[in-house]
């Protein structure tokens, strides 16, 4: 059954029981932050772990347009339907996002599924760092870069549009000098093994008065679809909130096609009418 905008409200089988939350990029567009496959984004090819990795022109490249979109990215502030989530407190939020808006809006029972864009790794000694720092570091390494860019159009991954890279600095670990990566799961890698079981705990621990809640996300990567059809297969209700359709619409028990922010505060209102319910 699919619900549109224009009828909005809240399924049945999300006003009680128990919630696991499932979170993607469309989730975080009304703070300013565009999406991968909503309406009107444009096809992307996003550089994956094995070109990172290549050698020092596909890092020189990758670094220089992230150091300009991060700089605008750490400015988003959480939206309401971040701020809606932290209040519902599901039984485990699982993001599949980057950008820290939701551990910003106050929600700690959370498994950032990709990791956070603002740390970074070093490859060679495993050292974890905060990206200020490393931003502060490329400032000044690159003078005037940023603001001969400032037209820049911002991407989803936290980088901008930018073709002209040749003359971008990019420093080593401040520890050993070895290659920095932002601490997120690229293209061509693998979620930890860790990560990836708390999901599925979560998940298998709901009942059939509970519910699988997507929120944002076209499912159109493994990483998130697998708990979709986990849940699918041990009957768990599946509820789709996205615009647009989604690689687990065939597998929902109810598909809401609504704006995320709108529908997550509707949720929380529904919830609130029930006698006892926290949210």
């Amino acid at each position: 059954m699919t619900v549109a905008a224009t009828d909005l409200s809240v399924p049945e089988i999300l006003r009680s029981g128990r919630l696991v939350v499932l979170t993607g990029a469309g989730l975080s567009t009304d703070s300013g932050i565009p999406d991968y496959r909503g309406p009107g984004s444009q096809a992307r090819q996003p550089m994956t772990y094995q070109e990172f990795v290549s050698g020092p022109a596909a890092r020189q490249r990758y670094w220089a347009r992230s150091h300009l979109g991060w700089s605008r990215m750490r400015r988003a502030v959480p939206n309401d339907g971040h701020l809606a989530l932290a209040a519902l407190a599901p039984e485990l939020l699982i993001t599949q996002n980057v950008d820290g808006l939701h551990e910003a809006a106050g929600s700690r029972r959370l498994v950032a599924l990709h990791g956070r864009i603002a740390e970074v790794i070093c490859l060679s000694c495993r050292r974890t760092s905060g990206r200020a720092a490393l931003a502060t570091r490329m400032v000044s390494a690159n003078p005037g870069f940023a603001a001969r860019h400032a037209d820049a159009e911002v991407r989803p991954d936290g980088d901008v549009e930018l073709d002209d890279t040749t003359d971008f600095v990019v420093p080593g670990c401040a520890a050993c000098g070895g290659v920095l990566k932002p601490d997120v799961v690229f293209f061509g890698e693998n979620v930890p093994a860790e990560r990836v079981q708390r999901c599925y705990d979560a998940v298998d621990a709901l009942t059939h008065d509970d519910s699988l809640l997507i929120v944002g996300s076209s499912l159109t990567v493994m990483s998130g679809f697998r708990f979709v059809r986990r849940a699918a297969k041990a009957g768990v209700p599946v509820v789709i909130a996205n615009r647009g359709t989604t690689r687990g619409d065939d597998l929902a028990t109810v598909k809401v096609d609504a704006g995320c922010s709108e529908f997550l505060r509707a949720l929380v209102a529904a919830r609130r009418e029930v006698v006892g319910h926290p949210a």
